[in-house]
């Protein structure tokens, strides 16, 4: 299936000359959002322990992942947003920082840990979310993303990490 059919651009959104591109389309696909979901789980079924959702469209794609696999979802929020103790990792946007944050118990141990999230930019919000993984003692599998925009590099911010995303923009 060509995702892209289903990713709308919209223009100078959330600033001008950006090109967002959006997933909301997608979502509402039932057969488009069954071939996301399918392509990940048959990628990393028996390979993982649980999915962890970036907020928040990561907690769309990952839930229904998390639930094909049989695996449980954990999460990364916004700062404020998680009730119990937690863990955080800033990083470094093109006009500022920003931070994420994980329950210190949000997964058992030892843990194999899929990252999902919507789309990767320049790798800034999943390296926060890989590095709280490692923080709690977790082993990052993979970092899977539906959007790759390609020419921002952010796949070279994650490392030795292993990235699938099922559409690319280069």
């Amino acid at each position: 299936m060509d995702l892209r059919e289903h990713i709308r651009d919209i223009p100078d959104f959330p600033k001008p000359g950006i090109v967002f591109k959006d997933i909301t389309t997608l979502l509402a696909n039932a057969d488009a959002l069954r071939y996301v979901v399918d392509s990940f789980a048959n990628q990393y079924r028996g390979r993982i322990d649980t999915v962890l959702g970036i907020e928040s469209r990561g907690f769309i794609v990952g839930s229904a992942v998390a639930y094909a696999l049989g695996v449980g979802l954990s999460l990364v929020r916004k700062p404020g947003k998680l009730p119990s103790q937690t863990y955080s990792a800033s990083y470094e946007l093109e006009y500022g920082t920003d931070t994420l944050e994980i329950h210190a118990d949000a997964f058992g141990h030892p843990c194999r840990v899929l990252v999902i999230d919507d789309l990767l930019a320049t790798g800034g919000t999943a390296h926060a979310a890989v590095e709280l993984v490692e923080r709690l003692d977790g082993e990052v599998v993979a970092c899977a993303f539906i959007v790759e925009l390609g020419f921002l590099g952010g796949r070279q911010k994650l490392g030795e990490c292993p990235v699938h995303s099922l559409v690319t923009y280069d």
